[in-house]
């Protein structure tokens, strides 16, 4: 029996994806409000060791090289756990794995809790998403479902975890259908929509329900805007591809690297990504903080907003490196909200000043970044004008994100997830 066929329990089924997503919902949600309690903690710590002067610079450094460290021992524990899972949950859909066991959800809520909370740039959706494949399949097993309802329950469920880590319902749903499943099958949209309803209203009990992002209304750019946005989209294809590469070459690189174990390997990277923790905590992360600011207007000047591209840039294939639990999407938003402020920052003497601020093209650089990186165009609008309410840029985001996503396309950049799949299917 294939993933995309009925597996004969009826209208039970609905029944069963509406509740897993509830506990979707609650795992998701009191992950993310971990997060923000870790986030917080590590925030305080900083600024303690900041007062302490001289030796202070080296709390940030042990505490993520340790964090790292521990969250890698957890992953190795459990297979698949490390990393995003994103890519474990299509080779399930594609018939290439089986379902995660249930035993995946305390690898990923204890090792991404650790990792992302000690400072690596990793984002939440990676271990949200596998965490809600995981208590999918666990629930059509639990229920007596056949092999093709447990793959849609996995599948729909996973779509869940990603709505629940963003607060964004319907990317959840388009998620499903073009990025993992790359296909519309009405009995799996059925199943997506009846979970991540029910995910989303019980994690907002505990996240509450505000958008991620507080974007101050912002006009529509002028049609004139449109070749410039044109041009955006295809520089950022560009980086999208670099990216790409980097994450993969970062992942290659380490393997290489045999005369030095996962889990010492993991605290070196710590370290590394502690001093900079250290030096500045926008550096360090998953990025909302940093997102956010952007978003409100709060721009830092051209050379600090590059500065915080390039490190960012380079930082962020490493930390998903160092083979913990953690994703790619909260990084990448971070990194285009960056690539859209400095472009607007380099090309503001030429631009009008209606409607092309700032927090625009950070919007659009979001977006458009996400599109290159992962090929989901309509995802990633999605995602964004779900995260920011900013609707009135949705042209902007059309024509970037078109542009992104065929420029990557001609670079001959494999979507980031696919060449994640096929490396997992590689590794014995």
């Amino acid at each position: 029996m294939t993933a995309g066929q009925p597996g004969g329990r009826g209208p039970l089924v609905y029944l069963v994806a509406a509740v897993a997503g509830c506990l979707v919902g609650l795992v998701g949600g009191s992950f993310r409000w971990c997060l923000v309690r870790a986030d917080e903690l590590r925030g305080s710590l900083v600024v303690a060791s900041e007062r302490l002067g001289g030796p202070g610079w080296l709390v940030p450094v042990a505490l993520t090289a340790v964090g790292a460290a521990v969250a890698c021992a957890i992953a190795r524990r459990v297979p698949l756990a490390a990393g995003s899972g994103i890519q474990d949950v299509e080779a399930v859909w594609r018939g290439e794995r089986e379902p995660r066991p249930l035993w995946l959800l305390p690898a990923k809520f204890a090792g991404g809790l650790i990792a992302m909370g000690s400072g690596l740039i990793l984002g939440r959706e990676g271990p949200t998403v596998h965490m809600g494949a995981a208590i999918g399949a666990a629930a059509g097993r639990r229920t007596r479902m056949g092999p093709g309802d447990i793959t849609l329950l996995h599948t729909s469920l996973a779509g869940a975890g990603l709505a629940v880590a963003f607060t964004a319902p319907l990317s959840g749903v388009l998620f499903v259908c073009e990025e993992v499943t790359r296909r519309v099958r009405p009995r799996l949209v059925l199943l997506t929509l009846i979970g991540t309803a029910t995910a989303v209203g019980c994690s907002q009990l505990v996240v509450g329900d505000r958008p991620v992002f507080r974007v101050p209304d912002t006009a529509a750019p002028p049609l004139l805007l449109l070749p410039v946005f044109l041009l955006f989209g295809v520089a950022t294809g560009a980086l999208g591809a670099g990216y790409n590469r980097l994450v993969i070459g970062a992942l290659a690189c380490c393997d290489r690297t045999t005369r030095v174990g996962p889990v010492a390997r993991a605290a070196l990277i710590g370290a590394v990504v502690g001093l900079l923790l250290g030096i500045d905590p926008l550096l360090a992360g998953g990025g909302d903080q940093l997102s956010g600011r952007l978003l409100a207007g709060d721009v830092p000047v051209v050379p600090v907003l590059a500065g915080y591209l390039v490190v960012r840039f380079l930082a962020g294939p490493l930390s998903y490196a160092a083979g913990t639990p953690g994703g790619l999407f909260a990084p990448l938003l971070a990194l285009g909200a960056l690539w859209g402020a400095l472009v607007h920052g380099v090309a503001l003497p030429l631009l009008p000043h209606d409607g092309s601020g700032a927090a625009s093209f950070a919007v659009v650089g979001m977006a458009a970044l996400f599109t290159a990186a992962v090929r989901a165009p309509v995802t990633g609008i999605a995602l964004v004008v779900e995260m920011t309410g900013a609707t009135s840029l949705l042209v902007p985001l059309l024509t970037a994100c078109f542009a992104a996503t065929l420029t990557a396309d001609r670079m001959g950049s494999a979507p980031v997830y696919d060449s994640l799949r096929l490396r997992m299917l590689d590794r014995p």
